[in-house]
């Protein structure tokens, strides 16, 4: 039988990410290879290190079977594949920000026009649009903190964990958009050809990172709430 292909995140979730499959006796896969495919042939699983934005697209187009994810990436580019488990870890709020002294003498309430730089530009569309009030979105792959520095927009919106970057560049949270946690995701073709196999490891990912949070293994924060679904 075929190992299964798990595409892994790097950056901020491939920590947590593999000491889950460390607590699912998987082991072996180190964060600072170089290595993009690596395998643990005893466990039937093979693995590709990815940018995290990238994952959706390998796990819809079968590149890979299953993939971790961030739910505010999935928002934002909803893809076509099954998300059968909230992993739990990876806790961050997707927030419009504003430098403090424009946040000084600002009201939400009656913005009209606003320009936003931002990493997610559907969400962004979505948000301002659903509250009747008409966006410029400056799209961004870098530091978007860095936009209200220097005059590219006034306002940003961008995942949040402490906040403390938002402080250091002097910007205020405004609003709140969604909160994200880490998501496995699934190839739907793969879900019927390896049904078996796959559920075999949803079910072994769900115990062990519910398992996780009972016994006190970090979460950045208690259960999420989504605004947006």
């Amino acid at each position: 039988m075929a190992a299964l292909t798990l595409a892994l995140p790097k950056g901020r979730l491939l920590d947590p990410a593999l000491a889950l499959l460390s607590r699912m006796g998987i082991r072996g896969i180190e964060a600072d290879s170089r290595r993009l495919l690596l395998a643990d042939e005893e466990a039937g699983l093979r693995f590709v290190l990815l940018k995290p934005a990238d994952v959706p697209t390998y796990v819809e187009y079968r590149a890979v079977d299953l993939g971790i994810v961030g739910k505010d990436i999935l928002l934002e580019q909803q893809p076509d594949v099954y998300e059968p488990v909230d992993l739990g870890f990876g806790f961050c709020r997707l927030v419009v920000a504003e430098p403090r002294e424009l946040w000084e003498r600002d009201d939400p309430a009656k913005w009209s026009w606003v320009r936003v730089a931002t990493k997610y530009p559907r969400l962004t569309e979505q948000y301002f649009s659903a509250r009747g009030v008409q966006v410029e979105i400056v799209r961004l792959d870098g530091s978007v903190e860095l936009a209200p520095l220097v005059g590219l927009a006034e306002r940003i919106v961008d995942l949040v964990q402490s906040g403390e970057t938002l402080r250091v560049n002097g910007l205020v949270e405004v609003a709140e958009i969604t909160r994200s946690t880490a998501r496995l995701i699934v190839n739907r073709a793969a879900m019927k050809t390896e049904y078996a196999a796959i559920n075999r490891l949803v079910a072994r990912m769900r115990g062990r990172s519910h398992a996780a949070s009972r016994a006190g293994h970090p979460r950045s924060e208690p259960g999420p709430r989504a605004p947006l679904q």
